[in-house]
């Protein structure tokens, strides 16, 4: 499959260019891609470039750190997550450059903020950025009631998508 990677704008130190990474609650999939973007940007001397953050279309677990599963797989790996859990606002489709939504229904809630008309373009699934992806409408499952397995597999593939992520994102740096 050919990838297509919506165009992104140019940024510098003066106007840090600002992801945020989507899911339900806030406490598996995005806040681990977070911390491996995170990661990522600090281990390419990114950090004044890079915005980063996480969030959840529900405020189930608001201000609770990312479950204790994602926390252990993560470390394993090097990469800690760091943030807490909080809710997307419909302000944050204007102040994000990227919405990495993690799944279809994800983005199907964050399109039904009154601001997602005027920022559709930048409301994506963040699996398009997986070079393993088969379709342009992959998601990455939510492991929360599965094993570590299901932890794993989360790591490992934000991991592949975050590194395309940020050599996307890079070319585009003034």
């Amino acid at each position: 499959m050919t990838k297509s990677f919506p165009s992104v704008r140019s940024f510098d130190k003066n106007e840090p260019f600002k992801v945020i990474f989507v899911c339900l609650g806030n406490i598996c999939r995005s806040p681990t891609a977070e911390g491996i973007m995170q990661h990522l940007v600090n281990k390419r001397g990114l950090g004044a470039y890079l915005e980063i953050a996480s969030a959840g279309t529900a405020a189930y677990h608001e201000g609770e750190p990312a479950n204790s599963k994602s926390r252990m797989v993560a470390e394993k790996n090097g990469v800690k997550l760091l943030s807490t859990s909080q809710k997307l606002l419909n302000e944050d489709l204007n102040y994000y450059d990227l919405v990495l939504a993690m799944d279809t229904s994800n983005k199907k809630d964050i399109n039904q903020l009154p601001m997602a008309k005027t920022n559709s373009d930048k409301i994506q699934l963040f699996r398009l950025f997986d070079p393993e992806a088969t379709s342009p409408n992959a998601e990455v499952l939510d492991p929360y009631y599965g094993g570590i397995k299901g932890f794993d597999e989360v790591f490992e593939l934000a991991n592949r998508s975050c590194e395309a992520l940020l050599d996307h994102i890079v070319k585009s740096k003034k």
